[in-house]
Formats: structure tokens, sequence, C-alpha cells
């Protein structure tokens, strides 16, 4: 059984029966912030974990070994390049009811007036949502993520951070669903494999929710560090254009968009995708961009830096789907 057959037998075997959506070749492009890129063979908006369940079995009953079809957990696409050609296997994307925010607090952490000690937010929750959230609450600890456009399930696949912290520093569980083995399991924060900017965390691993321990904090405190990075992020990035926040990992000891900048890179093109003249480890998508324009741009930009530097900058964005592997000068 091909490819496109055993997807036909999974559509198949979820339309009816499953509480979410299940499409095929549903475009992807306008759920991510880049806007380019192909559709999904497959499209799978999951409304709970009974539908997971069933995803995972119609994978298991599609004629083909666990892992043989390709599966792309989706969040709210802040950090991903959607090839032009689409993704040819299933993308799954929990919808609007896995967005959703509650308190919690730690035995023995207080007196019930004394508020929670921390929140449980599901995949689905806009990081700045989360963030916040809990400021209105006295909560601190996730001031950084006021600003970083992604979900927090995208946010712990990639260890996402700002101004010095990382989602590692304030997660304490997370609950998966292995889609290979069908089970829904609790792994702490030193059983995900963190470091800087990523996770341990696979493509059939599908967080459904967090637990992020906080501490209590003076409100107009967190509120004054959150207005200073939401101020930050307007002077310094171009938070209104098509693109998928820093391109590049910050090398140890340096800055990408330093790295970028001194080898004269600002301003650079392929095609419709260009160097941010305002801040270099990001680019912006333009009229008739297409997604190998931000491929070849990243080569070009990799290739350029090395030269000049010798510093070989590693994407901190991900590629999916087919691209084309060009000459990078």
């Amino acid at each position: 059984m091909n490819l496109d057959a055993a997807l036909d037998r999974v559509a198949e075997s979820l339309s009816g029966s499953i509480d979410g959506r299940v499409r095929r070749r549903w475009p992807l492009a306008p759920l991510t912030t880049y806007r380019l890129g192909g559709p999904a063979a497959l499209y799978v908006e999951p409304a709970g974990a009974r539908d997971l369940e069933l995803l995972g079995a119609a994978l298991r009953g599609a004629g083909l070994e666990a892992g043989a079809i390709p599966v792309l957990p989706l969040g709210r696409g802040s950090n991903l390049v959607v090839s032009d050609e689409g993704i040819p296997g299933v993308v799954v994307r929990l919808g609007g009811r896995a967005a959703w925010i509650k308190p919690w607090a730690l035995p023995g952490a207080g007196s019930p007036e004394a508020g929670p000690c921390g929140a449980t937010a599901g995949a689905a929750t806009a990081l700045p949502q989360l963030a916040n959230w809990v400021a209105r609450r006295g909560l601190e600890g996730m001031e950084f993520a006021v600003a970083i456009p992604g979900s927090v399930g995208g946010g712990l696949r990639m260890n996402a951070g700002a101004h010095g912290r990382e989602i590692a520093q304030c997660v304490a569980e997370v609950r998966v669903f292995d889609l290979d083995r069908l089970a829904l399991e609790v792994r702490s924060r030193t059983e995900l494999g963190f470091a800087y900017r990523r996770s341990n965390l696979g493509e059939l691993d599908l967080v459904i929710d967090a637990d992020f321990l906080l501490a209590r904090g003076d409100t107009a405190a967190i509120r004054k560090r959150m207005d200073e990075y939401r101020r930050h992020r307007a002077s310094t990035q171009p938070g209104a254009a098509q693109n998928a926040g820093s391109v590049f990992r910050n090398p140890p000891g340096d800055s990408a968009g330093r790295l970028i900048e001194a080898a004269g890179l600002k301003g650079c093109r392929k095609g419709g995708v260009a160097v941010s003249s305002l801040h270099a480890n990001f680019f912006v998508a333009g009229p008739g961009a297409r997604a190998q324009d931000v491929r070849d741009l990243v080569e070009h930009v990799r290739a350029e830096v090395h030269e000049t530097s010798g510093v070989e900058l590693e994407p901190e964005i991900r590629f999916v789907g087919a691209f084309d592997r060009k000459d990078a000068a």
C-alpha cells in the first residue's frame, strides 16, 4: 500500500468517528506566521484524548508500520516553514478546546487566600495569553513569554525563551499522548531532555497540557517587566511582518543577529524574502514570497557568516516537507 492510499484509509477511518476535523489536502499557509507553504496531505484537528486514541489506532491500521506515515504536530506555526509542496503525511493540530488555563496550589504552599502557586495550561494556549493570565494573579516566572508568538505545546517542543529565561525553568510536568503506543504519559521536566531551544519530544509525542511552577510576586513589578519586554520587542523586531521569529540559534557567547549584520547582510534578499533591516536574525516575507525563498536565504546567510567569521550558524526555525538544496552563493 502506498502512502496516499494509506492516508485515504486513515481519513476514511476517522471521518464520522472523531469529534474533531478531518480534511484531505488542507491548506497550511494560513496556520503559520510566514503564511507560506502548501497543503497537508491529511489534516486532523482532534477535539480531545479520545480523538487522539482513534487517530493512533487509524495510523496503526493503515497497513504501514508505526512511524512509516509522517506525522507533524502543529501549534501556532510561529517557528515553522512549510514546503511549497506541502506535507505528504498527517498534520495534527489541537483546536480551540485545547486552549485553557487553570490555577493550582502545592500542598502546604500557604493559605487559600495567598493564591495559587502555579498554573496548568492546554497545549494550544498562546504563550502571551498564559503570561498575562498568571501576571494578573501575582505569579512571576512567565514574564519572558509575553512576546513569544507560540503555543504552550510548541514552546515546550523547542524550549522557547527570551530575556535570559526559557520554558524549561518553569515547567514542572507535561502530559503527552504517544501516538505510537496510544498512551497518555506524564513526563517530568528532567525527562524532557531540555537544552538550548530543543527538547526530546518527538513527532509522535503530542503535548496535551503542562503544569508550570511559579512564584508569588509583586503584581506591579511583574507588569513593569512585561511592559519592558513588549517595548523591547516592538523596537527591535519586525513583529507585524510575515516572519517566524529568530531564524538562527545564538552561538555560545555571541549573537546570530550581530554576526549576520557584521557580514553586511541586512537587507539581503532571495526571491520574496529578505533579512530584516530592523533585526538581522529575522527574515521577512514580502509579496510573491515562497517557502523555498526562505530556505535559500537561510543557506546563503549561513555560508556568508561562516566565511566572514568562521561560525556555523544553526537554524532555530524548522523546515518541514521537501525543499531544493541550492548553491548557497
